[in-house]
């Protein structure tokens, strides 16, 4: 079993998938941390300084809501990382918040679903409801919803696609038309482009029925998949 925290760590997927190179936001370097590290440390270590940024802003711009998503997924992040229930309950009741106060919000949307369908996916239903209050039908009716709000944008249905697999090998059918969907979707940010390019990986896979196979693949390609 994978550390208690990765499902409420795990929220969301990436919202802006900016250079390797250059880390100049706290989206950019949430997202160096999530995708682009192998090492824990180092993992820790960015998420820490994302933290720390979006803090600054807020204490000058309190009602800034790009810095609250942000604070919200560092937090995340950390509690994954550290294995802290404090940080995993504090980024969902965040997201909770955010995704409220904004329903047409895609972003927050989806943030919100990942977050519950990681902790499902990790932990079972059971552990997943008992400890950190993650519901599946709640994840899986928020990610529809943020696949019908994001419109042509490719990161959608793609990180819909990895998501759904990752949960449920046997439902090969969905993931595969929302890969689909993605790659023939607009990809007219980072974003949509980094994910499209993972949700097609998906469909070789899928198509020849192989939903262990894009399962285990799709636990590689959603955040933190590779760092140890």
């Amino acid at each position: 079993m994978k550390s208690l925290f990765h499902g409420a760590a795990a929220i969301a997927v990436c919202f802006a998938f900016s250079s390797v190179a250059s880390a100049a936001t706290p989206r950019d370097t949430l997202i160096r941390a999530a995708f682009l590290t192998h090492d824990k440390a180092e993992a820790l270590t960015l998420v820490n300084a994302a933290y720390a940024e979006t803090r600054t802003t807020l204490a000058q711009a309190p009602g800034d809501r790009e810095a609250k998503l942000q604070q919200a997924l560092a937090i995340g992040y950390r509690g994954q990382l550290n294995r802290a229930l404090g940080d995993a309950k504090a980024a969902h009741a965040a997201l909770v918040s955010l995704a409220a106060s904004a329903p047409q919000d895609a972003e927050a949307q989806i943030a919100l679903a990942g977050w519950h369908l990681t902790a499902v996916g990790d932990l079972g239903n059971f552990l997943a409801r008992s400890v950190l209050g993650a519901s599946r039908s709640v994840g899986l009716a928020t990610l529809d919803q943020a696949v019908a709000l994001g419109g042509n944008h490719a990161f959608f249905p793609g990180y819909a696609a990895l998501i759904r697999i990752k949960l449920n090998s046997s439902d090969v059918a969905t993931a595969l038309k929302l890969a689909q969907r993605s790659v023939a979707d607009a990809a007219t940010t980072p974003t949509d482009r980094v994910v499209q390019q993972r949700a097609a990986r998906l469909i070789p896979l899928l198509q020849g029925g192989n939903g262990a196979g894009a399962s285990q693949l799709a636990a590689q390609l959603l955040p933190f998949g590779t760092v140890k």
